[in-house]
């Protein structure tokens, strides 16, 4: 970490941000954990990135509560400190609609998103791939989550941060491995029988 970094990190007030998505500790994950976990998993990214925006930061911590629980209000993020409103604004751009289908709700952010939007989905989607396996999920499941990195998410890398386009290929490239490794075992063992 650079020194710009460390000073930048010493002025964030993360603690407001960081109680609200407690209330995520309920909503569990299907590779275990919760959701809770995974906003820390995002944070982590992103600062594995180097990216010290406090707008951003505070919003990785919070970026599932509109989709995944209901004790939270837009007031509450907006009064959380003098960023709440910016942080509020950029949760907004990453929550998925009511009336939105996955595809259409990630072309939004892709096509209308910010660059901090588009960074934020990039984190949250290498930690969601990084817990994607074979074992956990069904085999269409992960074929089609792939599709849509491919499809969306890699052309916000592309536009945002070449090393998170680096990882999302890498985390695809062995995603699609484990899954063809798990048919052909799953083939030898029924053979078997």
């Amino acid at each position: 970490m650079e020194n710009y970094e460390k000073k930048a990190l010493e002025q964030l007030v993360l603690a407001p941000y960081v109680q609200k998505s407690t209330a995520l500790r309920g909503k569990f994950r299907y590779v275990g954990g919760n959701q809770f976990r995974h906003a820390f998993s995002t944070f982590a990214i992103l600062l594995d990135y180097h990216y010290i925006d406090q707008i951003l930061l505070k919003a990785s911590m919070i970026h599932d509560v509109f989709e995944d629980v209901e004790c939270v209000s837009k007031e509450e993020i907006q009064r959380l400190d003098v960023d709440g409103p910016k942080v509020y604004d950029l949760v907004m751009e990453v929550t998925r609609r009511t009336n939105e289908s996955k595809p259409e709700f990630l072309q939004r952010i892709l096509t209308n998103g910010s660059t901090n939007a588009k960074v934020l989905k990039c984190a949250d989607r290498i930690s969601n791939l990084t817990d994607l396996h074979s074992d956990t999920f069904d085999k269409e499941f992960i074929k089609r989550y792939i599709k849509e990195t491919k499809v969306y998410v890699l052309p916000m890398a592309e536009e945002v941060n070449q090393h998170m386009l680096f990882e999302l290929k890498d985390l695809i490239k062995k995603r699609e491995s484990s899954m063809r490794l798990s048919t052909r075992i799953w083939s030898m063992k029924k053979k078997k029988n």
